[in-house]
């Protein structure tokens, strides 16, 4: 195994450290026997570090002599009602796992936030790459593996999709018809709740969505966050998916919503500057899908017949500068001093200015 181009977690960030003796206590109270002998009954307490990706959730790594586990949870400060829910993931995860086999496997969850200041709970690490921003630079690629990787990773979310979940017992996870009804008036409000002075209000995008929502939904399981730096890569071979991560946002929705959302992340290799400058994920690299691209494998492996994806396009886009909104409602308001979150607001500009230019495209008024 190339170590080098395995995903690493960081130094913790000021303001969101962990007392390793008081997470090694509990661990040691409450893990199952069998996870605990892995970490030699936590008799030591584990090294921690952080993982810089997490603009939400608060990601860590334990590391014991022998093993490593990953611990989640919320941010700091004023939270969205239903947001960074670590209770509902854990859940979610768990029950997921036997039909899913990209899912972590859950060890133990924490609803006493008096043990680090919020609930939280542990699972599996999986060891690999992370396709963030850009590959590692160790890695070898050619264009063949990289427009395999770019199949597999939306195969594994088709994967996703084509999960009976009634059949599995899943019909829990959300409350599914009238899921695009929920979405757009959801994240209507809770833009707006968290605007700040120095956005747009989004009323002309809120507007045109409600417009022209579609009369057919189908429903299905919806990861709602599913991008490149949320999968985990076979070290040995790129192009292998060994793990979807970050299960935040998941329920039983609309499909095409859930390919909206991932495509507002999508930079495409032609795109314009501040597309390029907020990329998080190897899109633009040879060998990768365009949007369009995307779109026509996905419809075409899901038997979906789509006329104009231009409602989902706009609400990925919509939903984006939301989730972005409400973080950087957060550094605005001094709940975290994140410097990455200081700019959020001209991203938020950004994506408003795109919804508005795929709705002056489409025609639709």
């Amino acid at each position: 195994m190339n170590q080098g181009v395995v995903d690493k977690a960081q130094q913790v960030r000021s303001g969101e450290e962990l007392s390793a003796e008081t997470v090694n206590r509990w661990l040691k109270d409450n893990l199952d026997d069998t996870i605990k002998a892995r970490c030699n009954g936590c008799e030591t307490k584990p090294a921690i570090t952080q993982y810089a990706g997490g603009a939400s959730n608060w990601t860590y790594c334990l590391d014991y002599p022998n093993t490593s586990m990953i611990l989640r949870r919320g941010p700091a400060g004023t939270k969205a009602k239903g947001a960074h829910d670590m209770e509902r993931e854990y859940k979610l995860q768990r029950a997921l796992k036997p039909v899913y086999r990209y899912v972590p496997t859950m060890y133990a969850y924490c609803e006493d936030e008096s043990v680090i200041g919020a609930d939280f709970y542990l699972m599996e690490k999986f060891t690999g790459i992370i396709p963030r921003k850009n590959l590692p630079r160790d890695l070898n690629t050619t264009k063949a593996q990289t427009a395999q990787l770019c199949t597999n990773v939306l195969d594994s979310l088709i994967e996703l999709h084509k999960v009976d979940h009634e059949k599995a017992g899943l019909s829990h996870l959300g409350k599914g018809k009238g899921y695009i009804e929920r979405q757009i008036s959801g994240w209507s409000e809770r833009y707006s709740k968290a605007k700040t002075w120095n956005v747009p209000s989004g009323k002309k995008v809120m507007h045109w969505l409600e417009r022209h929502m579609p009369d057919k939904e189908r429903i299905c399981i919806t990861h709602n966050d599913f991008r490149f730096d949320n999968v985990v890569l076979n070290p040995n071979n790129y192009t292998d998916i060994i793990g979807v991560l970050d299960w935040e946002l998941a329920t039983l929705g609309d499909p095409l919503m859930d390919l909206g959302n991932s495509l507002a992340y999508w930079v495409d290799a032609d795109d314009d500057f501040l597309a390029q400058s907020t990329r998080r994920q190897p899109t633009h690299l040879e060998g990768m899908f365009t949007r369009k691209q995307v779109v026509a494998y996905y419809c075409e492996k899901m038997d979906i017949d789509v006329e104009d994806f231009t409602f989902y396009e706009v609400y990925g886009l919509f939903r984006l500068a939301g989730i972005a909104q409400q973080i950087y409602y957060r550094y605005h308001h001094g709940q975290t001093n994140n410097p990455a979150f200081k700019r959020f607001w001209v991203f938020i500009h950004y994506l408003l200015w795109r919804c508005n230019k795929a709705i002056k495209a489409s025609g639709k008024k």
